[in-house]
């Protein structure tokens, strides 16, 4: 609670609230299985997948972790992270990409999750061509869940998929530290990376490791000896170094990063800040997720100068368009607007957070001249849907939304977004939404993707039944009250942005104030390709 200049005490804003929930959610899931289970990978020689990451690492360096709250709401919370933390940093100044496995969580195995998270990895170092770095550290699949790791278009297999077409075609450079154990078909992860390191007396690489090869061949043989460091640098020669510890591991990875051709220079403007403080975000979104705020307010702590050139700021006014730069870096921002908007000749307002026809048009016209000028496009969420009823289908709004959609799906710039409140309906779709590969995608904590909202879904649910009671001049029993009460309580925890978060639908859940920051990264890392950004991965021409 804060205090006022009288002394009385208030309620924390709603923002600061969610945010600090999220802060000790998050602290608890980076400690993966618990004290001791770090302390044993120390015993073991072994750092933690996070102090490992750390190192490696620039430090004072903004990071930004990918899927920390996956599963987290799962398996009774016994899947911290899912067993593997991801994470889009910079090494010597360069962007990459990192999965490391936390051998705390039962000893870094596979979960169906573990599964999802190292392929969106993936995808965001495949879509910007930036290395990748992975810290093997891992007993293998999950057995219980094999179900949903081994098999399928997307199980484990997909990883593979992905290492090759990073390796033969896209030529992303993959760097594989094996750091402990790594058995059975994740052996492959390292074998089709460019470089294999390992780190002598903890790491293993085997397809089967010395029990199963007892039970399988009768032949004796520890596994040191089977498929230690040594053993695949002297006798197979499927590694390509041998360190002492992990430490010497990690300064190994960043001599081969230096050592990387550098990326073409893409043109970047002087950093200016923001002409309002980040912290000011607190007090700019409502107390309740229905009411309006000034966008521009918004916009203002988070781009450059807050200076935004609106692209027809006149003409659609629920929807917000124009040319900005965040940290140096030209980008076309698409909000929406919370508020009524007042209409020219007498006409009815229209309701801030809705797409009506003339704005979908509107910003159609906009993605499509960003994408010509090959400016990154950062979508900033706050829909309630498009518009409905004979005035909005008369106008042609499915043909004008089709359109929005197209020119959003087909733009091959980067494309980020930053939920801050509703992402509602096909109003989530039109703005990037996830199905449609944004090469990030964000939440604060306020964030809340549905189809609609709990009252709405209740309406839409009971709505002839309470008409019907309205008629017969009944009101609900207690029965029916309950139930509508059940469907407000689903729709309230499923809209929650750690639900989404838990389920992968946004890569992160991040600190409103940190969000320059973590738009700056997700922007420089995409800018390391100025190819076309569409789908998980683009074959070079001469491939197609």
């Amino acid at each position: 609670m804060k205090k006022t200049d009288s002394g009385t005490a208030t309620r924390p804003s709603r923002l600061r609230e969610l945010t600090a929930e999220l802060d000790q959610l998050e602290t608890r899931l980076r400690l993966g299985g618990g004290p001791d289970k770090i302390d044993r990978q120390h015993q073991q020689g072994k750092l933690t997948a996070r102090e490992r990451i750390e190192r490696l690492l620039d430090k004072e360096s903004y990071m930004q972790e990918i899927g920390l709250l996956v599963a987290y709401d799962q398996y009774d919370g016994g899947a911290p992270g899912a067993g593997v933390v991801t994470m889009v940093g910079r090494v010597e100044g360069r962007e990459v990409v990192v999965v490391a496995n936390d051998a705390t969580v039962k000893a870094g195995s596979w979960w169906p999750e573990t599964i999802k998270k190292i392929l969106r990895a993936q995808e965001i170092a495949m879509r910007s061509r930036v290395p990748i770095i992975y810290l093997v550290d891992s007993a293998g699949v999950n057995l219980p869940y094999q179900g949903g790791v081994f098999p399928g278009q997307y199980g484990a297999s997909r990883i593979f998929y992905y290492n090759s077409i990073m390796r033969r075609f896209l030529k992303v450079p993959q760097i594989s530290a094996v750091m402990g154990p790594c058995i059975a078909g994740g052996a492959y992860l390292p074998a089709l990376s460019d470089i294999i390191i390992m780190v002598e007396g903890t790491s293993f690489m085997g397809l089967g490791g010395a029990n199963l090869v007892k039970g399988a061949t009768g032949q004796t043989i520890d596994n040191e000896t089977l498929g230690g460091a040594r053993t695949h640098n002297e006798l197979s020669g499927v590694a390509h170094y041998r360190v002492a510890d992990d430490q010497t591991c990690i300064e190994k990875i960043r001599e081969f990063v230096s050592e990387l051709p550098k990326p073409p220079e893409s043109s970047v403007e002087p950093e200016s800040e923001p002409l309002r403080s980040p912290n000011d975000l607190y007090d700019i979104i409502p107390e309740d997720h229905r009411q309006p705020y000034d966008m521009r307010k918004l916009l203002e702590c988070l781009l450059d100068d807050g200076h935004l050139d609106e692209f027809q700021a006149d003409y659609a006014k629920e929807m917000i368009t124009g040319h900005a730069r965040i940290c140096g870096i030209q980008i076309g921002v698409i909000a929406n607007h919370r508020g009524m908007v007042r209409m020219p000749g007498g006409k009815p307002p229209r309701f801030g957070g809705i797409v009506y026809t003339e704005s979908a048009e509107k910003v159609a016209y906009f993605i499509e001249t960003c994408n010509r000028h090959q400016t990154p496009l950062l979508f900033i969420q706050d829909v309630s849907g498009f518009m409905v009823g004979p005035d909005a289908e008369h106008s042609g709004i499915i043909r004008a939304g089709a359109q929005f959609v197209e020119a959003m799906a087909t733009a091959a710039v980067p494309k980020i977004v930053l939920t801050v409140n509703h992402a509602s309906g096909a109003g989530y779709y039109a703005m990037a939404g996830q199905g449609f590969d944004p090469d990030f995608i964000y939440s604060w904590p306020t964030g809340r993707m549905g189809v609609m909202e709990g009252d709405s879904a209740v309406q839409a649910v009971f709505g002839s039944q309470l008409e019907k009671l309205k008629k017969n001049g009944e009101s609900p029993d207690q029965a029916l009250m309950d139930e509508m009460d059940k469907v407000r309580e689903t729709y309230d925890r499923e809209l929650d942005a750690k639900y989404a978060a838990a389920r992968g639908f946004v890569d992160a859940v991040i600190r409103p104030e940190l969000t320059r920051q973590a738009l700056e990264l997700a922007l420089r890392t995409a800018k390391n390709y100025a190819g076309p950004h569409l789908g998980q991965f683009v074959l070079p021409p001469n491939l197609v």
